[in-house]
């Protein structure tokens, strides 16, 4: 028999863990109690929630002001609740920024230690129809990483899969047989006969059938990669928080080959991690979940998280898509806290190569995220769940908003005078008259919105510039400062195609057109010339629509920025596989620490592949050498 022929045994003896059924319609019986918020619980939430009101309502009243000394119309009145509707969620991330900054300059917090309960955690891989060398040799290289370390608790990996493709499942299966001939922590593999109910059904499956042998499970994704040590101090904050159900890491983008994708993995590593401290801040014990790269308790989800169905158009139930936020609201109403852990480190996934994959990817989470407003009243959800849930709904909504305040304001409030301002009259030319400026001129109102859009990345950037040796692994302070310019007017160069972009997926949920799911292409993509401009016919329609009217005096000059975006979507969508490898300008390779000295873990799992996908595509070749 080739020794890599899959064995039936392929999973340990079943271990049967009931999942409890859920209502949104009421409360869970006899809920945990966590401890009474803090002082300091209150203080960081009135530091989040308190500047952003305060700078919102600061910034609504003076522009009504503005437009009342003029009259105020019905168009001005519009634009005034808009800016509200908008800034409210720019100011969040604004104070956010600048809490996590003083919490920065306070220090860290003493971590935990001395002894603590020994667990069994299961690592969960769901895949659907993915590379099958690319999940294993992630796998492989994870599996040697916790081999090294301290062996406090007892790991397994369990690969679940809802592949429907015969081919990948043999490839799986065969990859799977070739890591469980190996010494060291289990493998273990399922595939389920069909998808049901996706990746949530996935998960449910493997608890009711396995989940009561197992302490806590990691949920991995594909494309998830972690050090032994970052798992070990997931498990650790778990063991160590009886009232924990989910700690959630934050994972840092790897491996990005194109310009876009390099764009993504270089805000992360630059400003993402500010914003998750401040996230961090103002959660506390009312967390999120993000789906993958965290460990939950398992009982803890059996009794209270298992997701009901929605009830859809025409009384058809339907799936909740994005189920992680409401898994995490479920868990938190039911008395257990939800942490996130902002700097576990050793927590990292991959990212869409191309400005289409990345949008193809945003309809589907659109779609789940618009799923929760339906569930802002459902019983027994913690207010900061209810706010996570918000949130993310109000990401996809505040593109539409920002296209109706820039056309109502381009049409309807003329920027510029038509007549130049006199300030003497010559029945006095003695003394000046001071024109009544009913308008806010457009230049400087746009400047005012990148301000603040920008205003989280440049705290950032100048908080990393200004410590001490940081910016040596960015290649020095020239290059950082250059590669976040150059980053800075890539994301202002794209912002106005994700804009429409993102108020086509709006309106695909809202009509309920489907978003059919594929398995994500994360390394470079090329798309041809006329499958761009069938995806981007719209922008670029919009942009050139634009320019006319601008040159006809139609629209204020103020919007070419967003008219040249536009217009150019389909260069800059196809600009946006290249490979920075070819790129001999050194800023636009956006080099951060992780592509410039990739982590260990990584190059393991590069190596593993390379290994696997010989085993899985020449077996007879690789058994005979291996002999």
């Amino acid at each position: 028999m080739d020794r890599l022929t899959p064995d039936p045994g392929f999973m340990p003896p079943r271990a049967p863990l009931a999942m409890r059924e859920q209502s949104f319609r009421t409360r869970p019986e006899a809920p945990r109690k966590l401890p009474r918020w803090r002082l300091s619980d209150i203080a960081w939430r009135l530091g989040a929630f308190g500047p952003a009101v305060a700078i919102t309502l600061s910034l609504i009243f003076g522009i009504a002001r503005w437009f009342r000394s003029g009259g105020f119309t019905v168009q001005e009145g519009l634009v005034v609740l808009l800016i509200g509707f908008t800034f409210i969620w720019v100011s969040l991330s604004v104070s956010a920024v600048l809490m996590a900054m003083l919490r920065l300059w306070l220090g860290r917090t003493p971590a935990p230690s001395g002894p603590r309960p020994r667990q069994r955690i299961a690592l969960l891989v769901p895949v659907y129809n993915e590379c099958p060398w690319e999940v294993m040799g992630n796998v492989a290289a994870m599996r040697r990483e916790l081999a090294q370390g301290p062996h406090g608790d007892d790991y397994a990996f369990f690969i679940l899969s809802d592949t429907g493709d015969e081919a990948i499942a043999a490839a799986e299966r065969r990859a799977v047989a070739a890591l469980r001939s190996e010494p060291g922590i289990h493998v273990h593999y399922r595939r389920r006969a069909e998808n049901t109910d996706k990746k949530i059904g996935n998960i449910n499956d493997w608890i009711a059938g396995w989940g009561a042998d197992w302490d806590a499970m990691v949920v991995l994704d594909a494309d998830s990669l972690m050090t032994g040590a970052g798992l070990r101090m997931l498990a650790d904050a778990l063991a160590r928080d009886p009232d924990a159900g989910l700690v959630q890491s934050f994972p840092v983008l790897i491996s990005a080959e194109t310009l876009f994708g390099r764009m993504q993995q270089f805000a992360t590593s630059v400003y993402g991690w500010l914003l998750a401290e401040g996230l961090a801040l103002w959660s506390r014990s009312e967390g999120n979940y993000w789906g993958h790269n965290a460990i939950i308790r398992t009982r803890a989800f059996a009794d209270s998280a298992r997701l009901p169905y929605l009830r859809g158009r025409g009384g058809r139930e339907s799936l909740i898509l994005s189920h992680d936020f409401v898994e995490a609201g479920m868990l938190r109403r039911a008395g257990w806290a939800v942490r996130f852990l902002p700097r576990a480190g050793g927590s990292f996934e991959e990212t869409p190569a191309t400005l289409i994959d990345y949008i193809l990817r945003d309809r589907r989470w659109c779609q789940g995220n618009m799923q929760h407003l339906r569930l802002l009243r459902a019983r027994g959800f913690h207010p900061i769940s209810r706010f996570h849930m918000v949130q993310g709904a109000f990401a996809y909504l505040l593109s539409p908003a920002w296209i109706v305040l820039l056309v109502v304001w381009a049409i309807f409030l003329p920027m510029t005078a038509d007549a130049p301002v006199s300030y003497f009259s010559t029945s006095n030319p003695l003394y000046p008259v001071w024109p009544q400026m009913s308008r806010i001129d457009g230049g400087w109102f746009l400047l005012f919105i990148y301000t603040m859009l920008l205003l989280p990345k440049i705290a950032a950037a100048a908080l990393l510039a200004g410590t001490r040796g940081v910016v040596r692994l960015y290649g020095g302070a020239a290059r950082f400062t250059a590669t976040t310019l150059t980053e800075i007017a890539l994301a202002i160069l794209y912002a106005p195609i994700l804009m429409v972009q993102q108020s086509v997926a709006v309106l695909r949920a809202a009509f309920g057109r489907p978003n059919p799911w594929a398995p994500q292409r994360r390394g470079r993509a090329v798309h041809g010339w006329a499958t761009l401009l069938r995806f981007h016919w719209l922008e670029t329609l919009l942009g050139a629509g634009m320019l006319i009217g601008m040159g006809a005096g139609l629209l204020s000059l103020w919007l070419a920025p967003v008219a040249a975006s536009l217009t150019a979507a389909v260069v800059l969508s196809r600009l946006s596989g290249l490979r920075v490898s070819e790129c001999r300008v050194a800023p636009l390779r956006l080099e951060t620490p992780l592509s410039l000295r990739e982590p260990r873990v990584q190059t393991r799992a590069r190596a593993e592949r390379a290994r696997l996908r010989v085993l899985i595509e020449a077996p007879e070749a690789a058994s005979i050498a291996a002999e």
